[in-house]
């Protein structure tokens, strides 16, 4: 049997590589952009702007329902923003990690309206979230518990699904990503539904691009917290909410030598993820009471614009593809996803309130780990 190979397009850059596929050719040709093109993108993606949270017709629970139904028919992809209550550090707000999802995913809402393929956008579920053990104590981060994110989310999923939306994307942009992982598993040993479910780090997604290179607009540093990194996408998509006058640079403690544990995004593709142990570096109310890792007085929108333009096409990409398979009103097939027949599910995947239609809340339980 011959052995498998993978195709890579190699960049200016020593390292950094990109599988040779629809999302590595995207990545590359974000990659050699220019600064006029990157402008142009963000544009077109109407980059920066206001908070559209309050604007009628860009969220589901601010749309008239007549037309959430119209726009649900041509798209029944559900992009749901995942963020926190934490503290970014005295120059920053502590919203951020939902801001920042919810202003890339507003682009990506116009950009896919002026194609005819627009997204549908959900309130953010978490506005609080869960935390990692090292942020524990730190005034300004709101930490919830395992459970109640995971349920949270679970109904959340359950309630979107009987709308009519099948296909779920959760966008996060905090740590607490395993959560947010044993949701989408739980929700679906627990219903067992058709439908395309998943989770995705925005910036973990186009890694790449918090790497520093030799490009003129390179961030200096990788992607940690409270940073460089996350203070430059403030500037760029909301920088009324940043005060870099009170930006303070601080870098983590470690308590063992250094080389095992990743960053943020991943970037240098050590043994471990961040979150995979404790206690082998300082929590943040021993040394880090600053609220920040890392160099955000160095802070620039223009080191933004690159992972922004990356991951706004992207998650179009993301869109599109779906689309593409599953139609508006298509699910993948029912007994190759779940163990459910196709004559079973029938009447839950009808259109709500039409002709035969049930509600997903008189689904009979299946399996060990239905909840009785």
């Amino acid at each position: 049997m011959a052995k498998q190979r993978i195709d890579w397009i190699m960049t200016d850059t020593p390292g950094i590589m990109f599988e040779n596929s629809p999302v590595g050719r995207l990545k590359k040709e974000v990659w050699d952009m220019n600064e006029a093109q990157l402008d142009k993108v963000l544009e077109e993606y109407g980059i920066p702007a206001e908070s559209e949270l309050g604007k009628a017709g860009t969220y589901i629970q601010n749309t008239p329902r007549a037309h959430l139904i119209e726009k649900r028919r041509k798209n029944d992809i559900v992009f749901v923003p995942i963020g926190c209550t934490e503290n970014h550090g005295l120059h920053a707000n502590s919203g951020l990690d939902t801001f920042m999802c919810t202003q890339i995913l507003e682009g990506v809402r116009r950009y896919t309206a002026k194609k005819g393929r627009e997204i549908n956008l959900a309130f953010p579920p978490l506005n609080y979230g869960g935390h990692p053990y090292h942020h524990i104590g730190m005034p300004g981060t709101i930490n919830m518990p395992h459970e109640v994110v995971v349920e949270t989310l679970i109904y959340m999923m359950v309630g979107l699904w009987n709308d009519g939306f099948r296909k779920i994307i959760l966008v996060n942009n905090h740590g607490h990503l395993w959560m947010l992982e044993s949701a989408i598993q739980e929700f679906c040993k627990r219903f067992q539904l058709p439908g395309i479910f998943r989770t995705l780090e925005w910036h973990r997604a186009v890694r790449e691009f918090f790497i520093p290179n030799d490009k003129p607009d390179s961030l200096d540093t990788t992607f940690i917290h409270a940073d460089e990194c996350e203070t430059s996408v403030a500037l760029l998509l909301f920088k009324e909410m940043v005060d870099m006058s009170a930006a303070q640079d601080k870098w983590g403690e470690s308590l063992l030598p250094d080389g095992h544990f990743d960053r943020s995004v991943e970037p240098l593709r050590r043994p471990h993820r961040w979150s995979e142990g404790e206690g082998q570096a300082s929590i943040e109310m021993a040394n880090n009471r600053e609220g920040v890792v890392g160099t955000p007085t160095i802070s620039d929108a223009r080191k933004a614009k690159r992972p922004i333009v990356a991951i706004l096409k992207y998650l179009t990409l993301v869109n599109d593809e779906i689309l593409d398979a599953f139609p508006s009103g298509k699910v993948p097939p029912v007994e190759k996803t779940t163990l459910r027949t196709e004559e079973e599910m029938a009447p839950y995947l009808k259109e709500p309130f039409s002709d035969g239609w049930k509600s997903v809340y008189e689904i009979p339980a299946r399996g060990v780990f239905a909840k009785l």
